[in-house]
């Protein structure tokens, strides 16, 4: 008998499983369904953008290796047409560059093939905490404020003139990791290991990406940014 679904405050997120192999994508939404979540899969990259642009998922797991669209065109796609769900790439342990341009694109983590479906349930877990608090409103939250630009730390929401600005988990994370060590010099070896931490892999340009589209969101002038500043040979400094 089946065990039946899981009762958490996770339950009913709706999640997203872009996979070929119908073994691997079996397995997935039945472990996916007992945590509680209602799943849909995609066994190409053009259903998964269907799917995506239809029903709004909570959630992505997507391989790279797929039909008709590999799953970096499909990421880059989503990503361009304003979806900021997470999104976890499933890559093969030979595919490292794969995972590095993933990161690049916006994606949210990775899980290597073969994977250790705990660690997957983990990641997919914290990955839709972090996109719910998103949500969440308190007007006892702290706010941060410079430029146009308005953080509520706690809701994880920022605003720009007033205005909600659409920002995956990863960009807050990478821009609180600056606000917090406002005034201090960060190397891209330090933003990666506080944002993605140490098992991650990745290069300096996945970091300078993700300040690239921080300052094209919330610098008045992302060539001469006055907050989200380059030290030269060094990093990065955040400025009020």
């Amino acid at each position: 008998m089946m065990d039946p679904k899981r009762k958490t405050d996770l339950s009913g997120k709706r999640v997203l499983v872009v996979e070929d192999d119908p073994s691997i994508a079996i397995g997935l939404r039945i472990n996916l369904e007992r945590e509680g979540y209602e799943v849909q899969v995609a066994e190409d990259g053009e259903r998964a953008l269907e799917l995506a642009r239809a029903t709004a998922p909570d959630l992505l797991v997507l391989d790279i290796m797929l039909p008709k669209r590999n799953g970096l065109e499909v990421l880059h796609q989503l990503r361009i047409e304003g979806q900021m769900m997470p999104i976890i790439i499933l890559s093969a342990k030979t595919g490292e560059m794969d995972k590095v341009a993933g990161l690049e694109l916006g994606a949210e983590d990775y899980v290597e093939k073969p994977f250790s479906l705990a660690e997957l349930l983990a990641r997919v877990r914290a990955a839709l905490r972090r996109g719910q608090s998103n949500g969440a409103a308190s007007d006892r939250n702290p706010k941060i404020v410079f430029g146009e630009v308005e953080i509520d730390v706690a809701a994880r929401n920022v605003r720009r003139k007033g205005e909600a600005v659409e920002m995956t988990a990863r960009e807050f994370d990478v821009l609180m990791c600056l606000v917090q060590e406002r005034g201090r010099v960060l190397s891209r070896d330090d933003i990666f290991r506080k944002v993605w931490g140490p098992q991650h892999h990745g290069t300096a340009r996945t970091v300078d990406n993700f300040i690239q589209q921080l300052r094209a969101k919330l610098e008045i002038d992302p060539q001469e940014p006055k907050h989200i500043c380059t030290v030269r040979g060094v990093g990065y400094r955040f400025d009020m």
